[in-house]
């Protein structure tokens, strides 16, 4: 009876997201920084999807994975960056608890689903450069739009199985969430029971969207690596490697922090570490996705000029 009574206090309180409260001389710095990035990462991908739609040279395969990754990255930091705003702009850093459940079932099915898009644009680079006279025959439209389905159905299956086990948990009227975000880990930390269960869960859901991604583009990576190596201009291996440690640099901050947080068991995890962490996963590689992989293009930057050249009449050479 009193479980329940605290659980229904918690539902009727809300939550209050402590976030960076320990460093107050370093919130006001994070604000305008976090701020800036959100902006540039809902304008950089939003330019991505544009482009896409707009210029028909690029209704292709990858900047149809790349579309789905600039609406993904869109979403997710709009599911997490304004209460993160608000928190360190306001003293009593309050979230109720509907919309500490919306966060959660929101942030966790679009992370989970960029995990499998990611490894499914990986397949996507090794089919282009390593088999490139089948590239149109094997990555056809409908196969497209499978794969794609399959990375977002997988983010919603996962969410609901997650979100759900954990926000049955009993937090016995504790209701102060060290950390910025309603996030699996640290709500499971928060929980007044025996959370074997649930971090077993965690671990093997962690495997499947973490692990199994992260080797599937290492072994994609690996074949485009060595059809890098085989080509005879050294010029063309240069761009090719510089596009491919640039790809695998953000593939390694988004995964590696995410693995941190999610992999690591939630008792013995440091509460500082995981909060700085997460900023790389929630704020700084969806704000990196669009100028690693587009922008530095010149097919993007050539469409670019074209759609600008068109709404202002002017035509570029």
């Amino acid at each position: 009876m009193g479980m329940m009574r605290s659980t229904n206090e918690t539902r009727l309180t809300g939550f209050i997201l402590l976030g960076f409260s320990d460093y107050p001389q370093l919130q006001k710095v994070l604000f305008v920084v976090i701020l800036i990035l959100y902006l540039l990462t809902i304008f950089g991908n939003t330019t991505i999807i544009l482009l896409s739609r707009l210029e028909s040279k690029l209704h292709t395969p990858m900047y149809f994975f790349l579309s789905h990754l600039s609406f993904l990255d869109i979403c997710f930091t709009s599911s997490v960056i304004p209460q993160l705003l608000v928190n360190l702009w306001d003293p009593m850093k309050n979230i109720t608890y509907g919309g500490c459940v919306v966060q959660l079932y929101v942030s966790l099915a679009l992370g989970s689903t960029e995990c499998v898009l990611l490894a499914v644009m990986s397949y996507d680079r090794y089919i282009a450069i390593c088999r490139p006279l089948h590239y149109t025959v094997i990555m056809h439209p409908h196969l497209c739009m499978a794969l794609a389905s399959l990375a977002w159905l997988s983010g919603v299956v996962t969410t609901l199985v997650q979100s759900t086990l954990t926000l049955q948990l009993p937090f016995c009227g504790h209701h102060q969430v060290d950390h910025f975000i309603c996030e699996v880990p640290v709500l499971i930390k928060l929980a007044c029971v025996d959370t074997t269960f649930n971090e077993a869960e965690l671990f093997v859901a962690s495997i499947i969207f973490l692990i199994v991604p992260v080797s599937i583009i290492l072994v994609s990576y690996g074949y485009i690596t060595q059809a890098v190596l085989r080509i005879k201009s050294a010029s063309g291996r240069k761009k090719a490697f510089g596009t491919c440690s640039s790809h695998l640099m953000v593939v390694i901050i988004f995964y590696g922090t995410i693995i941190f947080m999610y992999l690591q068991p939630a008792k013995s995890r440091s509460k500082d570490q995981g909060k700085f962490v997460s900023l790389f996963y929630t704020v700084v590689t969806p704000m990196l996705n669009p100028l690693i992989y587009t922008l530095r293009n010149k097919e993007v930057k050539w469409a670019l000029r074209k759609v600008v050249g068109n709404i202002l009449g002017i035509k570029f050479t």
